[in-house]
């Protein structure tokens, strides 16, 4: 018992010491929430000791000059088909069900599913590829939309990654390791970067999946989380049911000047609360109730689509306005993006066709085509996608021989030995392809790039040399792509 008292005794004067040592980080917090202008010279400092309060970022960051200072990332979840859709082989149509030859297949790690497998029928893919634009990049015609934008996108066809795996993939993608518990790509811009927008988070994630709901993957929170960062850098995930934030509108009887009287009051014990501890969750809890204050308002209104023409709803397809579908997600993230959020990450679950390739494919391309291209050409025309940056992709691809019955394969299973995403926007040099894989898509044979080197050169393109955004964490400086990673300068512009 008195060993117990003692520790505790330990414990409370440390934490004495951190907040005497932290005299006033809650005020200059509480401050620069409130009337951030009035701060004036004393940011910098407080952001020196509480690591970017509210939106100002990183006092050296950006390293140079950056292309981009926004992103939308519209992943899609479960694998799109470089074979059916980005990487034409002419060759696997004349070799059709014949099976992979073991020289090309080599000793390529499969998941658990194909990994055994005494057949590899080769399935081309299901539908023809045609040229687009000037620079005739082709596209299958199951993306006729995206297709038509090719002279404004990099589609890169030598993506590689060792995940085999659905969750391992994603989260290998976004925060730059399999294992979960770090940030995520958002996360760290977020913390580098910070926001410039007064009243919205600086990181927005939203989810869908596909009408017929044959995808059983989950989207876990620590895709878009912050991992060891302070808390505030996290994604606020906007719901696609209901409010899209929790406790949007006050209760019943309360105005919005009560509100704010009670607000007041709260942040300051926090404040008070945060001098005694240093502890920066509770520099994140003042931050993250003023912003959903001020969400209280700008939510509304960002939903609000009564003042969009309807010529530019209709670009996104018939789903446009139904909450929770990816056409109506891409909608939202265009306005978010337009008002100042740093990062808008979209995930659209349906692409693990294992057993349905011949129907779900085109039941996901029909869904995302449209959408996808619409938030690309808005961007455009509203002088936004010089300094947007888009990704579209997923966390592999898919077997270029089939999975089933090997006289009649009907699915295609994981693969990340080669795959293909595409970028636009922000730095990127359209109309171009990067990468080759070999008559058969399986092995990268020209310009390969791995995950890190994507991570690489997103940060690059926002002014940041990846091996220097760091952040120390159980006495080792941590980076979002670990120790490995080269800028691609061939898709830059």
């Amino acid at each position: 018992m008195l060993q117990e008292l003692f520790t505790n005794h330990q414990r409370v004067t440390r934490r004495q010491l951190f907040g005497s040592a932290g005299q006033g980080i809650g005020g200059l917090a509480l401050a620069s929430l409130l009337s951030r202008e009035s701060l004036g010279a004393q940011t910098a400092a407080s952001e020196t000791l509480t690591g970017s309060i509210a939106t100002g970022g990183l006092a050296n960051l950006p390293h140079f000059a950056p292309k981009a200072k926004r992103m939308v990332c519209l992943w899609q979840g479960g694998g799109p088909s470089h074979v059916d859709l980005f990487d034409p082989k002419p060759l696997l149509h004349k070799m059709a069900k014949q099976d992979i030859p073991e020289s090309i297949r080599g000793t390529t790690r499969l998941s658990t599913m194909t990994a055994s497998s005494k057949k590899w029928p080769i399935t081309p893919a299901i539908r023809p590829f045609q040229k687009h634009g000037a620079c005739g990049t082709e596209f299958s015609e199951l993306l006729p939309n995206i297709g038509s934008l090719a002279d404004e996108i990099c589609v890169i066809r030598s993506m590689n990654t060792e995940a085999v795996n659905h969750a391992p993939g994603v989260t290998f993608f976004m925060t730059g390791s399999q294992v979960p518990g770090r940030p995520s790509l958002g996360a760290w811009l977020s913390y580098g970067l910070g926001c410039e927008s007064e009243n919205l988070p600086s990181f927005v994630a939203m989810t869908s999946s596909d009408k017929e709901r044959t995808c059983g993957q989950l989207f876990y929170d620590y895709y878009w989380g912050s991992g060891f960062l302070p808390s505030r850098f996290q994604g606020v995930r906007f719901r696609n049911v209901g409010d899209p934030v929790p406790y949007l509108h006050n209760p019943e009887g309360m105005s919005r000047a009560q509100r704010r009287t009670l607000m007041d009051d709260i942040q300051a014990l926090n404040a008070a609360h945060l001098e005694d501890y240093g502890d920066p969750e509770i520099d994140t809890r003042i931050a993250q109730y003023e912003m959903a204050y001020k969400m209280q308002a700008s939510v509304p209104d960002l939903l609000d689509f009564s003042n969009e023409p309807k010529s530019a709803i209709d670009k996104y397809g018939p789903d446009a306005l139904t909450k929770g579908t990816f056409a109506n997600n891409c909608l939202i993230a265009r306005r978010l993006l337009e008002r100042g959020v740093r990062f808008v990450q979209l995930m659209h679950s349906g692409w693990d066709q294992h057993n349905n390739l011949f129907t779900q494919l085109e039941f996901q391309c029909r869904d995302t085509d449209q959408p996808s291209a619409a938030l690309v050409s808005d961007l455009k025309e509203r002088g936004l996608l010089d300094d947007t940056l888009v990704l579209w992709g997923g966390e592999f691809g898919r077997t270029p021989f089939g999975q089933g019955d090997p006289q009649k394969p009907n699915g295609r299973d994981h693969f990340g030995r080669a795959y293909s995403v595409w970028m636009a926007g922000a730095g990127v040099k359209g109309g171009s392809v990067y990468g080759e894989t070999d008559d058969f898509a399986w092995n990268v044979t020209k310009d390969p790039v791995h995950i890190h080197d994507l991570q690489a050169t997103i940060l690059h393109l926002f002014g940041i040399r990846h091996e220097a955004l760091t952040y120390r964490y159980q006495g080792r400086q941590f980076r979002l792509t670990d120790v490995h990673g080269k800028v691609v300068k061939g898709i830059l512009a």
